[in-house]
């Protein structure tokens, strides 16, 4: 297979591009048009549409009719890396809709609203644990987080 110096600056621009504005459920995957992805890079449509099939042939990219999935092939040509993590949140009661409601906008996995000594489990892809954590952190009424990163799923 091709490896990343096979690849034009444009197509590692692109899957970069994708990264950042993709948001990751069972994979990482972007909901754009190709008009408005085209735009944002500063190419034409035409030009992107080329660009999508070659990393969809080396294996790159999966399309669809209105998203394009990261592969993890692409992910590690990028450096980063896959790995789940579970951020534990304890939230002050009085504060939980307004916690909710910003934790929503996050790039993450999931959200489960869950019993017991904390309010929530997010699930989320460890290279955006950082970022995830520096926003928890700033959330007025956040009263705690306890994180856990996945090793292994046996």
């Amino acid at each position: 297979m091709p490896e990343r110096n096979s690849l034009t600056p444009r197509q590692v621009k692109l899957l970069r591009k994708l990264y950042e504005d993709g948001k990751t459920i069972e994979v990482h995957t972007v909901e754009k048009t190709q008009d408005e992805l085209a735009k944002e890079l500063g190419i034409t449509r035409q030009a992107l549409s080329n660009h999508l099939k070659v990393l969809k042939e080396l294996g790159y990219i999966r399309t669809g009719r209105g998203f394009i999935d990261l592969t993890d092939k692409a992910l590690e040509l990028l450096g980063e890396k896959k790995g789940d993590v579970f951020v534990f949140v304890k939230i002050e009661p009085t504060k939980r809709r307004h916690v909710y409601e910003v934790i929503r906008r996050l790039k993450i996995k999931k959200i489960y609203r869950v019993t017991g000594d904390v309010d929530l489990i997010i699930e989320a892809d460890k290279t955006k644990l950082d970022e995830i954590l520096e926003e928890i952190a700033s959330l007025d009424g956040v009263r705690e987080t306890n994180t856990h990163l996945v090793l292994e799923v046996l």
